[in-house]
């Protein structure tokens, strides 16, 4: 084959007038890139935290468990310190979106906003989660004391690093807004930013309801994982 396409060839011709024109490689997409290490960051996270409310739901039924709200002397019988915290996340999550909008449309006043305002309410998600353990402790609900409250502290501060992280890849958007002239290629970053910070917004709405689960609804769930 080779010495027959070597026959073929005419090289008195120019090279412009045998080549078959190819398309011209641009380089690597580093928008699908991203969205696809995203997605399988996300899904080792679901992994994680689905592991962790397995072991939850199986170390839920030996005797020394007391699940943190039902009695009324459980912390968590009334969730409003909680909610409180749950509203600060999703102020975040929200203004993450206002601020992607704002990229969408080339407003660079809102994109600064809408992440100042992201920022700032995931910090304060995070104080106020730091808060709620210092008055858990000062209630007696220490680490060890009991395996729920085991489970609350790692789940808390599981989510808590996550999004930390997630704060600090968003300072590198902060970091572009103020030294990128092309408003336009802050919009794939800041997109998988806002996807993150919907997913954080997700689970901890799935922690937030198993730490408020009364027992009768911890054993339901328990059964139904064959626990």
């Amino acid at each position: 084959m080779k010495a027959l396409k070597i026959l073929r060839s005419k090289p008195w011709l120019h090279d412009s007038e045998v080549a078959v024109a190819a398309p011209q490689y641009a380089g690597p997409d580093t928008a699908a890139a991203g969205r696809i290490a995203l997605r399988f960051f996300l899904l080792v996270v679901s992994v994680l935290f689905f592991l962790f409310i397995i072991t939850f739901l199986s170390r839920s039924q030996y005797p020394d468990f007391e699940a943190l709200a039902g009695a009324p002397w459980q912390p968590f019988t009334d969730p409003s310190r909680l909610w409180f915290n749950t509203g600060l996340l999703a102020f975040s999550s929200l203004a993450m979106q206002l601020g992607l909008a704002g990229a969408h449309r080339g407003k660079l006043n809102i994109v600064v906003a809408g992440i100042s305002a992201a920022a700032f309410f995931a910090v304060m998600f995070l104080v106020a989660q730091l808060d709620l353990w210092l008055h858990l402790q000062s209630m007696g609900f220490y680490v060890g004391g009991n395996p729920a409250n085991s489970y609350f502290y790692l789940l808390t501060a599981v989510h808590g690093l996550h999004l930390m992280g997630g704060l600090m890849v968003l300072s590198n958007v902060v970091f572009r807004v103020w030294y990128d002239d092309e408003l336009s290629s802050l919009s794939s970053p800041l997109q998988l930013c806002t996807t993150y910070w919907h997913f954080l917004l997700v689970i901890w709405l799935v922690v937030f309801a198993l730490l408020t689960s009364r027992p009768e609804t911890i054993n339901a769930l328990a059964a139904m994982c064959g626990f």
